[in-house]
């Protein structure tokens, strides 16, 4: 019977309620024998299985859960009987509690809560606490243990006592307990598993917490205090154990700290928040577990996961989070009785706890800024309560609300939003003082505005609050001390402390998403009076300085205005500079130079933008030279406390003798990072505030030479050398504290140094007694820096005694240095050669030297006197020493040399390492290291003599330097004559010959004299001997040729090394052309060029370089196309000086050859080098080609050079240089050969119209810094024009203005040879001119494109039509009789289309010169159109201005003629209905009538004609009427500079005519547009005005209707009498509509009938006053509707497609906006529009507000409490779904596909954009206007 009694009980668990359980149990118990025990055994039996069975599926229903539920409900309940014992409690633990714990993540929270409850009410009852200390807990400690890793890695060394057997628990007993189970093995298998982490954590956090229930609920005295006894022992070892396991696993990784923090820390804290202390027994032992104890080491817990990473710090957070929701700072302890006498641990003391929470306040994760927020508030007591309530006191106290000192309207607002949106309290009276607490909450307002609420709440409160916590940081209850205490004693202690906090607010500002917000916040900081406070700026953190305040000052948004007409500045640069100058003028030396050192070190460790870098150069440069005012600012008072002096620990001497070359290296990566900027004024600027850095700091005195050479040589050449702008502050700085007195005078340190240089740089040790190329380039570099300085220093030429005499000195021994070692002979020859090329350098830059100043015109011009006599000894004391040393430098040589001409004497090596396996290059010679020592000896001396030669020959004439020409031209004729090589290291020693050949060459040519040309000849003889007639040159030439190119066959050399070798073929080639050219400069030869080479010869180098053309090399580039020229000039000469049947010269055929080939070079190169670009340019297009017709077309086919400029303009329309250097070229080329510009008119009108956006900045430092790329351009032919060239060849404008240059100097040349019908130039010119003109006529009326008559403003069509009527305006000129008929046609049609008014300004100033030069047509077409009134608007406007500047700037003898003819049409044009021919008639009908109508004589008595009278009052009214004035003084001086002869000039078109900027195509504002803004802004103004009349008519109809008897009541009284129902007038439907001729009749009265009539007239009054009223409640009703809509406007304007508008107009109406704000307001009876929009602007509120009104309107809402944000996608847009819409807000919607103007972006508060997933990056304006609505409308409705 007892079977079947349990197994039906087991069947009904799943039926019967968890409640029902034990009266079920206590019947069956009653009713029955079976006994608690058996019935207890039984279920526990089947409870395995049952648990079994939902582990097994998996999923747990609700009748499982309750059979669950039910049995283990029955299992506590027969535990509770008294014949049941702790054994049957044991099994129950390990049978049941566990393993269904084990299945916490299968079964839910509720019904495991459940089981837990039930269980430890059965603890409680039977007090079995020690069951579970012997069982559960160390079974789940060593889960713990197990789950965390500790036992396994045996990390088990703790720092507490016995913290080491932690986690040791004997399993013996839970093993053997659970072998004497009666279960499955299945089961045994699970019970000896181990609880995960969580599930560990879990179950011991509820056995603390129950046992803490147990140990507060229950007495202690009675019978039952052994009980109370046991349960505080098992809670104090329980608590014990957990706070040690928690240490332990708070260092462990991630998932155990969260269990940590989630289970054990609350139920610890918990505990501690009941009683301060614990007696715990270890090992018989009694130790005490303080709160305190556990809290500090919490705390050092936190210390240390601070340390380690992001996800750490987040941790230790929640940890202190934790603690303070338990232990808040202004709270109580319960119980807090601290038995052991210790002082209760604050955690506000520790100092690293606040610095921790500065940390995690400007942390880039946002979750640790609000965890540290917290925090702060916590601490400081700050909670929402205690806010409300203080503003509750707040408001009783004061009462009624005041506007604080010096707060706008605008602040106001944002204050009051504030407070409503509980971001905090604000001190509404700071003249009254703020208490700590008001600052840390003002503290708190800041930092939260900036996280979370909008920009207008950050603009209205940021500057005042932070004032107020400046102001009030001195008081001794500054927010400072509320966190401090007593940690700090000093003024400037509390100082450090105070801007470290707010340091925390200038960061989180500088780095906030809305641009708009960083500008007002660095505004803020640098317009803070930092004098004010004295030393104490000197308190705001390094760290910040160096960190987020420079990262703000690399941000471009601060910078708007950098660069703007070239002042590379800004406002915030100049606002930094000044705070850093005030910062460091209080620093002592030592802090000087570290701070200097870290701040110069950014650029090192950075990258800054162009503005960053500037500033970062000026913050520099301010440093240091406010460093120098320390010394007088070591003791000094503030306005707001006394500053503590600072005892200098160094003197600024004595410490930067240590420090200064690290500094001034540091300066050097300044100098290094400006160079990727390729602006030369933007370079200069910032190198001359790092030079005055450098010269304020560190005395080049105490810097070594090397370091002092290395910063020298990084400063760009142009700024130092002569001419340079800062040559003077370098040699000033140099040679400042280097004079010395010694017993011979005064001698300069730098000088004596830079003196004892060469000796030490040549016998320098060297590693290896053999050297290469890397080793000469190191060395050559090392001299050239030297050589730099050395000028720079040198002012006298005695001081260079002691360098000319070490040149003596080792020159005449150099063949002795010789066999001492290797590299001596050659580190002297390359010192001789880098002093020679320095004083080449300083030659070319003394000669091309810009004078940008008046003060450096007059700087120069002094040192220019005295400095070219010293110059001029300089160089011939140098010249002296050289004469001295050269004949013992060409023994030197022709010893050398021998290398070369060893033959098969040498023998192939085994390469070096580092050569072996490579390819080669200049630098990578293939031959041993022996080998190339030599070469590079005879390579350096070949170079050196040729270059001394060359120098003594250009500073010394009259004197023979036979032996040493002798013995470069010997080498040259040795060279070109050398045997074929056997072997590749011959063939690398030939390479070697011709690489010292190249440069020793160029030098011989360029100073070619009489003497050295008959030494030409004569050792030319050497080679061959001359044939009688044969011009000289021709056997060297071909001797050269025929010997290269064998060696170039040969198949000894890598690929490379050919290409080396080609290099210096070319290079030779070009010295050799380059032999005529020069004789031909010094009146040598004649200047046919046949005395040097013949016909042959030439051809043969002419088709030699053509055909290598195309695989040319981009080193070989440049000689190889300067020869072509050198070739083509040749050709040239000889073609004008001989008879053209004796000379055929160049024919078509090689032209073709030449360009085809010239074309494959230039389109196959990556690079478009300026230099390359324009010798293609010089060298194909040649002058001596250009005026032959053939050239340009044969046969109706385009010629070569035709076909080449097509193809280089068709390139060149991706490449800006190459289209402007080609412009520059072509032009000038056309200019002087005017027959050839009938074949280029395509040409001409693609560079007319050409424009691109591309800003090529590095083509002005190219030309600048490259000799190359600055000579080829000037070899180019060019129209002179240098105002023009200066100001625009960077810029895409310039191929337009070489066109106009053209066309206005043929118009000049036409002009100038009208009287000599003969001239063809310029006959040519005019016909030239009038193809062009009417090309580009036939182009702008016919074109597709710009015919067009509706186009965007800045739009690509708009651009092009400003360009061709630009151009057409300067082809005025050359309209002639037999063409102004078409023109004139032409030109009608375009005045009748529309036009913008920026491109009808150029066709009117067209048509004025065309009248003004045909005056008969005035009458016959001008005055016939201003009397056609059906004209449009446009078009007439544009006729009365040019009428009335015809009028004004015609000729006197016809000018009255023309006043009498065009005056009469204008007039009636005064009345016009559109206001805009009204004002632009009366404004220039003003002009008109002021000069030719003088005032009258009032006094005069003579008789004035009616017509005089009218004249002169129409006069007055126009003089005198102030809206007529307002509208003349908008547009002052528009009038006066307008000159229509001069606006048709290059200068006139491309230069502004007002002082303005030039923008846009360089297009003046018109007199139109002027006229038009001014309507529009008028307008404006009227529909504000009227707005404001129709809000206060309302108002006062409001307040009638409040009265008695008001409409309203009377309209309720009828609606009772009426029993209407409650909306029956809004079903009204009955109309009044008057008729045609029907008006109601104000000013009758019915009072004046009688009798019936009277009656009848009354009945029907008072029925109509029944209908009015009813009227009246309905269209209150809908006015009541209308008026609830939203605080929202949608500006629309930017948009112009009508499908767009109507769906956006619906849209307002669906979320009820505000308004819609469109450009036309007209666009409403669109019938497209009324179809899409379905009546929504009947009910929508419509705002026109054109395109040039948006940003007034703009600003004008945002003065109204608006926030003005824009939908659209920018760097710094927040998602749609993160942003809090602030109520009252006007959204921006851009253009379909522009989107919002950048000037309309600047006035945003913000810019939000709508995340996108998908590919398309684009949604329709009407759709994402809808998803922005409906964000709007839904964060409304929360």
């Amino acid at each position: 019977m007892a079977a079947a009694v349990i197994s039906s009980l087991s069947k009904s668990f799943g039926q019967i309620p968890p409640s029902a359980i034990p009266p079920m149990l206590d019947c069956i118990l009653t009713s029955t024998a079976v006994s608690s025990s058996s019935l207890f055994s039984s279920l526990l039996d089947d409870l395995p299985d049952l648990i079994e069975s939902g582990n097994r599926d998996g999923k747990l229903d609700s009748d499982r859960r309750n059979s669950i539920a039910s049995m283990i409900g029955a299992l506590c309940h027969l535990l509770t009987k008294a014949n049941i014992g702790r054994e049957e409690l044991q099994s129950f633990l390990w049978k049941g509690f566990i393993p269904l714990m084990k299945m916490g993540h299968d079964f839910d929270q509720e019904l495991l809560n459940q089981i837990a409850d039930s269980f430890f009410d059965v603890v409680q009852s039977i007090h079995a606490w020690e069951v579970l200390e012997e069982n559960l807990v160390p079974f789940s400690l060593r889960s713990i243990g197990l789950s965390a890793g500790i036992i396994q890695n045996g990390d088990l060394q703790g720092t507490g006592l016995d913290r080491s057997s932690l986690f040791h628990v004997s399993s013996d007993l839970i093993e053997k307990f659970i072998e004497n189970l009666h279960v499955g093995k299945d089961c045994k298998l699970s019970i000896s598993g181990y609880f995960p982490l969580p599930v560990s954590c879990h179950v011991l956090s509820i056995t603390l917490d129950a046992a803490l229930r147990n140990f507060q609920a229950a007495p202690v005295t009675g019978s039952v205090s052994e009980n109370v006894s046991s349960v505080e022992s098992f809670t104090a070892n329980l608590l014990w154990n957990l706070c040690n396991a928690t240490e332990r696993l708070l260092l462990q990784g991630s998932e155990s700290r969260s269990c940590t923090i989630g289970f054990l820390l609350p139920v610890i804290f918990k505990a501690f928040v009941s009683q301060s202390s614990f007696e715990i027994s270890v090992h018989r032992q009694i130790h005490k577990l303080s709160r305190n104890h556990f809290f500090m080491r919490m705390w050092t817990c936190c210390r240390k996961l601070f340390s380690l990473g992001s996800l750490e710090r987040r941790d230790a957070y929640r940890i202190l989070s934790l603690y303070l929701s338990y232990f808040s700072c202004g709270g109580t302890f319960q119980n807090a009785n601290m038995s052991d006498g210790a002082e209760e641990f604050d955690i506000r003391s520790e100092k690293d706890l606040w610095n921790e929470i500065k940390r995690g306040l400007v942390d880039e994760d946002g979750l640790v800024r609000k965890q540290s927020l917290h925090i702060l508030k916590t601490l400081l007591c700050m909670d929402s309560g205690n806010q409300h309530h203080s503003d509750i006191s707040e408001k009783k106290t004061q009462g009624k609300h005041s506007v604080p000192h010096g707060v706008t309207k605008r602040e106001l607002w944002a204050y009051k939003e504030a407070k409503s949106l509980g971001v905090g309290k604000l001190c509404n009276s700071v003249d009254s003082g703020m208490n700590s607490q008001q600052q840390w909450e003002a503290f708190v307002l800041l930092f939260e505005m900036l996280e979370e609420y909008g920009t207008h709440l950050v603009e209205a409160a940021w500057n005042h609050q932070i004032t107020s916590l400046l102001q009030f940081s001195v008081s001794h209850d500054n927010f400072v001390s509320a966190i401090s205490g007593s940690m700090h004693q000093t003024q400037s202690e509390t100082w450090a402390e105070v801007f470290s906090w707010l340091s925390i607010l200038w960061k989180r500002g500088f780095c906030h998403d809305n641009p708009q917000v960083r500008c007002m916040i660095m505004q803020s900081f640098l317009g803070i009076e930092w004098r004010k406070y004295g030393s104490c700026v000197k308190s705001v953190p390094e760290s910040f300085i160096l960190g987020s305040l420079m990262e703000a000052l690399n941000d471009p948004v601060h910078h708007s205005d950098f660069g703007v007409k070239g002042i590379y500045s800004s406002k915030t640069i100049e606002g930094a500079t000044h705070f850093l100058h005030h910062y460091s003028s209080y620093l002592d030396a030592r802090e000087t130079v570290i701070f200097l050192k870290s701040l110069a070190s950014l650029a090192k460790r950075k990258s800054f933008s162009r503005a960053g870098l500037m500033g970062l150069a000026e913050c520099i440069a301010a440093s240091a030279f406010g460093a120098h005012k320390y010394s007088n600012n070591k003791v000094e008072s503030c306005e707001f406390g006394t500053a503590d002096e600072v005892q200098p620990e160094y003197s600024l001497e004595n410490f930067l003798h240590d420090n200064g070359t690290e500094l001034l290296d540091f300066l050097r990566y300044v100098l290094e990072s400006s160079k990727q900027h390729f602006n030369p004024n933007y370079r200069f600027r910032v190198c001359e505030k790092v030079v005055e850095a450098a010269a304020s700091m560190v005395p080049a005195s105490d810097v070594s030479l090397e370091i002092l050479l290395h910063f020298i040589s990084t400063l760009p050449r142009e700024v130092t050398d002569y001419g340079g702008l800062l040559r003077v502050r370098v040699q000033d700085w140099l040679l400042q504290n280097h004079q010395v007195t010694r017993s011979g005078g005064i001698q300069m340190q730098l000088l004596e140094s830079l003196n004892e240089f060469p000796e030490w740089f040549i016998i320098h040790h060297c590693l290896f007694q053999n050297f290469d190329d890397e080793d000469l380039g190191a060395w050559e570099f090392e001299v050239r820096r030297w050589a730099r300085v050395l000028f720079l220093v040198i002012k006298e030429e005695h001081q260079l005694a002691p360098l000319m005499t070490f040149i003596q000195q080792y020159g005449t021994n150099i063949r002795k240095q010789n066999n001492y070692s290797e590299w001596v002979p050659v580190k002297f020859l390359t010192l001789i050669l880098g002093l020679i090329q320095e004083i080449q350098v300083m030659q070319r830059r003394k000669h091309g030297a810009k004078v940008q100043t008046k003060f450096e015109i007059k700087r120069l011009e002094t040192e220019e006197q005295s400095s070219e006599a010293e110059a001029s000894n300089i160089y011939n004391m140098f010249t002296d020493s050289l004469l001295l040393i050269l004949e013992e430098l060409v023994s030197f040589c022709n010893l050398s040399c021998s290398i070369f001409s060893s033959g098969s004497d040498i023998e192939d090596k085994v390469l070096p390492s580092s050569v072996r396996g490579k390819l080669g290059g200049p630098s990578q010679r293939r031959l041993s290291i022996s080998l190339t020592t030599a070469v590079l000896q005879a390579t350096i001396s070949v170079k050196a003599v040729a270059y001394i030669y060359a120098w003594c020959a250009q500073h010394r004439t009259g004197i023979l330097l036979n032996s040493a020409f002798t013995a470069v031209w010997k080498f040259f004729c040795n060279t070109i004559t050398s045997p074929t090589c056997n072997s590749e290291s011959e063939a690398e020693v030939r390479i070697a010959a011709y690489e010292a050949l190249a440069p020793a060459l160029k030098a011989l040519v360029s100073v070619l004299a009489p003497q050295s040309l008959v030494l030409f000849m004569e050792n030319s003889k050497s080679l061959q001997p001359a044939i009688e007639g044969e011009p000289w040159l021709d056997t060297l030439v071909f001797s050269f040729l025929q010997n290269i190119n064998n060696l170039l066959a040969v198949g000894f050399m890598v690929r490379t090394r050919r290409a080396v070798l080609l290099n210096w073929k070319w290079v030779i080639l070009e010295s050799l052309l380059s032999i005529p050219y020069y004789s031909f400069g010094s009146k040598l030869q004649q200047e046919d060029g046949s005395f040097f080479f013949s016909d042959a010869a030439l051809m043969n180098i002419f088709t030699d370089t053509v055909e290598s053309l195309e695989n040319a090399g981009e080193g070989s580039v440049l000689p190889m196309l300067r020869s072509i020229r050198l070739a083509l000039e040749l050709f040239a000469s000889r073609r004008l000086s001989l008879v053209v049947s004796r000379f055929t010269g160049v024919d078509s055929q090689m032209i073709w050859r030449l360009v085809h080939s010239s074309w494959i070079l230039h389109s196959s190169c990556n690079k478009r080098r300026v230099a390359h670009i324009a010798a293609l340019l010089s060298s194909v297009l040649h002058p001596s080609l250009f005026s032959d017709g053939d050239m340009h077309d044969a046969d109706n086919e385009p010629g070569p050079l035709k076909w080449f400029v097509e193809k280089l303009l068709e390139e060149g329309t991706k490449s800006p240089r190459t289209i402007r250097l080609a412009a520059l070229h072509l032009t000038g080329l056309l200019l002087s050969n005017p027959t050839t510009i009938k074949y280029y008119i395509k040409e001409l009108k693609l560079l007319t119209l050409y424009g691109s956006v591309a800003f090529d900045e590095d083509f002005e430092a190219e030309v600048s810094e490259n000799d190359d790329a600055r000579t080829e351009v000037t070899l180019l032919t060019k129209i002179q024009d240098s105002e023009l060239t200066e100001a625009f060849l960077n810029t895409e404008l310039y191929a337009r203005v070489c066109v106009a240059n053209l066309f206005y100097k043929l118009a000049d040349l036409t002009n100038r040879s009208e009287s000599s019908t003969g001239d063809k130039a310029s006959q040519s010119a005019l016909e030239s001119g009038k193809l062009f003109l009417l090309e580009l006529l036939d182009t702008v009326l016919n074109d597709k494109e710009l015919a067009k008559e509706l186009y965007k403003k800045y739009s690509a069509i708009h651009r092009r039509k400003i360009r061709a009527w630009q151009m057409i305006c300067v082809l005025s000129q050359f309209v002639d009789d037999d063409i102004v008929g078409e023109v004139t046609q032409c030109l009608q049609i375009a005045l009748y289309r529309n036009n913008l008014p920026s491109v009808r300004q150029y066709l009117e100033t067209f048509a004025i010169n065309i009248y003004m030069k045909f005056p008969s047509l005035v009458a016959e077409q001008l005055v016939p159109l201003l009397r056609d009134y059906d004209m449009r608007p446009q078009a007439l406007s544009s006729h009365v201005f040019i009428a009335a500047n015809v009028i004004l700037h015609a000729s006197k003898d016809i000018q009255l003629r023309h006043l009498d003819e065009l005056l009469p049409p204008i007039l009636p044009l005064l009345t016009s209905h559109h206001h805009s021919l009204r004002g632009f008639t009366q404004v220039l009908l003003h002009q008109v009538l002021c000069k030719f109508f003088p005032s009258l004589d009032s006094k005069s008595s003579e008789f004035i004609p009616l017509e005089k009278r009218c004249f002169e009052d129409l006069k007055l009214y126009l003089a005198n009427n102030s809206d007529c004035m307002r509208l003349r003084a908008s547009m002052e001086g528009y009038l006066d500079a307008y000159n229509p002869k001069t606006s048709v000039t290059p200068a006139g078109i491309f230069v502004s005519r007002v002082e303005q900027e030039i923008g846009f195509e360089c297009v003046p504002t018109s007199l139109m547009e002027q006229v038009i803004n001014f309507l529009n802004d008028v307008r404006e103004d009227l529909r504000c005005s009227m707005a404001k009349d129709i809000v206060t008519i309302k108002n006062e109809s409001l307040n009638m209707a409040a009265g008695p008897g008001s409409t309203e009541e009377v309209s309720s009284a009828c609606e009772e009498k009426l029993e209407l129902p409650k909306d029956a007038h809004l079903d009204f439907q009955k109309k009044i509509t008057f008729s045609k001729h029907e008006k109601p009749d104000l000013g009758s009265s019915s009072l004046l009938c009688k009798g019936e009539v009277y009656k009848q007239l009354l009945e029907m009054e008072k029925e109509d006053d029944l209908l009015d009223q009813l009227w009246k409640s309905r269209s209150l009703a809908l006015e009541r509707v209308r008026g609830n809509r939203q605080h929202i406007i949608l500006v629309a304007s930017l948009i112009d497609r009508i499908p767009n508008l109507a769906g956006l107009a619906r849209t307002c109406e669906v979320f009820k906006t505000q308004g819609l704000a469109v450009a036309d307001a007209k666009i409403v009876q669109d019938k497209q529009f009324q179809l899409i929009s379905v009546t929504a602007e009947k009910w929508v509120p419509i705002i026109e507000v054109p395109v040039n009104s948006v940003k007034q309107f703009l600003e004008k809402k945002k003065r109204e409490g608006f926030s003005i944000l824009g939908l659209e996608q920018t760097a710094n847009s927040v998602p749609l779904d993160q942003y809090i819409y602030p109520k009252k807000t006007v959204l921006v919607l851009g253009r379909e596909k522009e989107g919002i103007p950048v000037d309309i972006i600047h006035v945003l508060d913000a810019c939000i954009e709508i995340p996108q997933l998908g590919v398309v990056r684009s949604l329709n304006v009407h759709v994402s206007g809808a998803i922005a609505l409906w964000e709007y409308t839904r964060q409304q409705r929360l």
